[in-house]
């Protein structure tokens, strides 16, 4: 193979993995949509929330909101340094895996601050709707995985 064709080829291979990159990111990010957006309509239509209830809710929702937009950011940056290294070596180099794993922790952190919000706005809810609550984010979690 020649040294222009071998270019080429690295260069193809890095821009689809690049790509292969953002769509990971995309599809996980999506997917938290869905679930948020489920428990939304659970908690504002289905659990007969009090107007306390109702005002708890919606402060921890704006303060989450705040959390979640500066997490997703995160990782996208962390999507575009993994483009650019994977630009940079061509190969699952040193700044690869160093993008990798940044990526990694911001994905935990946006985890952990979901949970978090999850478990947050579950203290608001009287028994029986805690029940509901946790099927629903049950549900919501294990959709597709059985």
């Amino acid at each position: 193979m020649t040294r222009g064709r071998w270019t080429a080829l690295v260069a193809v291979v890095a821009f689809l993995a690049a790509i292969g990159g953002v769509f990971v990111g995309r599809v996980i990010i999506p997917g938290r949509h869905a679930q948020t957006s489920e428990l939304h309509a659970l908690l504002h239509h289905d659990l007969k929330l009090d107007a306390a209830q109702e005002a708890r809710i919606e402060q921890l929702e704006r303060e989450f909101a705040g959390k979640r937009q500066s997490l997703e950011a995160e990782l996208r940056a962390d999507n575009a340094r993994l483009a650019t290294a994977i630009e940079a070596e061509h190969g699952n180099g040193p700044k690869v895996a160093a993008a990798v794993d940044a990526s990694h922790r911001a994905m935990g952190e946006l985890q952990k601050a979901t949970l978090s919000h999850v478990f947050a706005m579950r203290e608001v809810l009287r028994p029986e709707q805690q029940a509901a609550f946790d099927r629903a984010v049950t549900k919501s979690l294990t959709t597709g995985a059985r």
